[in-house]
């Protein structure tokens, strides 16, 4: 299996931005290539800085496309196959952050490096039955936010964008992802005290 991925990894970077697609597609479905997509986004930004809609872009666009995939496992094959492949515990837990967070149990989690898990909360995506536009719109936010953030980063600060994702990605994710989930739970209560709003 190490070989397949590795030989796929190395066939994906040939191609350059169609590569980072395929790489992105992959990354967020069946295969893992931790923090790759991140980094290949930090190189190709810091070498062709006219491209970093183009190359952030891409990275979001396939890691939607991956996710949708898992999310679509998840919506055909059900509760049963989630619970034989993960930790009835984690499913447990993730189910509830569905019904207390909606989207957000899809967004906080898509802007978190690895080890964090996101699989997991796109396959009971699919098992909560979650609308697919609202969905794939959740992904595009966390994804998009990620992808064209560290592209920004590789924009400004070119080769020393990589040196400090490596030190700080971490750090950089969280604070996104809390900024995400006090952005959600405000827009929550706005909703709630607004029923009748028509936003």
């Amino acid at each position: 299996m190490e070989r397949l991925v590795s030989w796929v990894q190395g066939f994906a970077l040939a191609l350059g931005g169609p590569g980072l697609f395929l790489i992105a597609v992959l990354d967020s479905s069946f295969l893992s290539f931790p923090e790759v997509v991140d980094l290949l986004i930090v190189v190709y930004v810091t070498h062709h800085k006219q491209r970093l809609i183009y190359y952030a872009t891409l990275a979001t666009l396939g890691s939607i496309v991956g996710c949708f995939l898992l999310y679509y496992v998840g919506l055909r094959g059900g509760e049963r196959f989630v619970r034989k492949r993960f930790h009835e515990r984690h499913v447990d837990r993730a189910l509830e952050l569905f019904q207390k967070y909606g989207l957000l149990a899809v967004i906080v989690p898509s802007l978190l490096p690895p080890p964090v898990p996101f699989k997991p909360f796109v396959l009971i995506a699919g098992i909560a039955r979650v609308r697919p536009l609202d969905f794939l719109l959740a992904v595009a936010l966390g994804r998009g936010a990620r992808y064209f953030g560290e592209g920004l980063l590789a924009y400004w600060y070119g080769e020393r964008a990589a040196e400090f994702l490596k030190g700080n990605a971490q750090t950089v994710s969280l604070v996104l992802a809390a900024l995400a989930l006090v952005g959600g739970v405000l827009w929550m209560w706005f909703k709630s005290r607004n029923p009748k709003s028509p936003v």
